[in-house]
């Protein structure tokens, strides 16, 4: 397996100088090309993750909640911040493409901000996403609080207020700033780059290096001009692929037999799938390989997303919404929440199921179950409901003191 992998990149060294320009820019990495958060979103598998992860937090609604005294809770749609989540954080931006582009540069850089501008008594009136490569954080040295520096278009550098900026990261090892899953993965992801290059150029060459010219004496200048034109006009690219090889000078042609490296090059590619899939644990299936699945571990998968995927970030979203759109005395009665139900609703039926169960056991009433699905209530909807069977536990044994 190692040669046909040295076999690749040998084959690879006879690119053009200007064959990976498209991704200079960023760390260099082994595989011989430089690796940023743009360019990395250039190689499919990794486009691809990060859209499942920012599209899916994106159609997700949060908002913030008030917590009622029975045990309870309600939508605090007095709250500025909930205009803010529902309608939009700016005038020219609304709460979906917030959600959708703060989530994408938090899976790619490992760190994303907005700006809060308030009123004069604290209250949020908007939130602007902030380029990621515009801000910097430090730490307090007496409260150990982080610093936020923000440097605008024309080099300004100027210091904020924790409490006036948004910050949404992952897990860091020092610092208030999280590690960039890219920039952590850069060599996993140059090397599915390296694979999709060569790819692009070997197909660009005619599906593949058909073979070695052999002459029986040493051609001319002019003799090796002109064949070599005659070849890169009528034989080179996809479209030539399959036309018949007209020779001259007693050149000959010797086909080239499939490699192992040919062989393996599909499960190179393949495995570096995998690999983009492992640093955002995403399931392959999400990425449309669907070698391995079933219908027995289809919906595993879909909760091991959910579960172990989507709901770390969305903890981190409720964190920083949490501690910077409301104050110390808000978070006594309020916090955000994310309403996750609504993955569930591609699933008609087992939605409604869960529904039905939901009401026969007294979990929703009936009203409540329309206002997930955007309904409006009825009369008598609000009742709950427990099948006639059940009843408390009594001290004298069994159900309903039943023996």
């Amino acid at each position: 397996m190692l040669g046909g992998i040295k076999a690749i990149f040998k084959i690879g060294e006879c690119r053009s100088a200007g064959s990976f320009d498209f991704l200079l820019g960023g760390t260099q990495t082994n595989s011989g090309i430089s690796i940023n958060t743009d360019t990395a979103m250039r190689v499919p598998g990794v486009f691809a993750a990060v859209r499942i992860l920012a599209e899916t937090v994106a159609q997700l609604p949060v908002v913030p909640y008030r917590r009622l005294a029975d045990g309870g809770r309600e939508k605090a749609t007095d709250h500025r911040s909930y205009a803010l989540l529902t309608d939009g954080p700016n005038d020219w931006t609304d709460a979906s493409l917030f959600k959708l582009n703060m989530t994408a540069a938090l899976v790619t850089a490992g760190n994303s901000y907005a700006f809060v501008n308030r009123d004069g008594s604290g209250q949020p009136l908007e939130m602007i996403q902030l380029d990621t490569g515009s801000v910097a954080v430090d730490t307090d040295a007496a409260t150990m609080e982080p610093r936020y520096f923000i440097t605008d278009a024309n080099g300004t550098r100027r210091e904020y207020d924790r409490r006036d900026i948004l910050h949404l990261r992952t897990f860091g090892l020092r610092g208030h700033t999280g590690l960039s899953p890219v920039m952590q993965a850069r060599e996993a992801i140059g090397l599915a780059a390296v694979l999709e290059a060569y790819a692009a150029g070997l197909f660009g060459r005619g599906a593949r290096p058909a073979g070695v010219l052999k002459a029986a004496g040493r051609l001319s200048h002019e003799q090796l001009q002109r064949l070599r034109a005659s070849l890169t006009h009528n034989y080179v690219g996809a479209g030539n692929s399959g036309k018949v090889l007209l020779l001259e000078d007693g050149v000959t042609f010797e086909p080239h037999q499939i490699t192992s490296a040919d062989s393996q090059f599909l499960e190179l590619r393949r495995f570096q799938l995998a690999e983009i899939a492992r640093i955002w644990r995403i399931p392959l299936s999400l990425l449309n390989d669907l070698g391995n699945i079933t219908h027995a571990n289809a919906e595993a998968l879909g909760q091991q997303f959910l579960t172990f995927t989507l709901l770390p970030y969305l903890k981190m979203w409720q964190g920083a919404l949490n501690r910077t759109l409301l104050n110390s005395d808000e978070r006594k009665e309020l916090y955000f929440e994310f309403e996750v139900n609504d993955l569930a609703r591609a699933d008609l039926n087992a939605r409604m199921k869960a529904y039905a169960t939901a009401i026969a056991h007294g979990i929703y009433n009936p009203n409540e179950i329309r206002e997930f699905e955007n309904k409006g209530s009825y009369v008598g909807g609000e009742v709950y409901s427990r099948p006639l069977n059940a009843g408390p536990m009594t001290s004298e044994g069994g159900s309903n003191g039943n023996p």
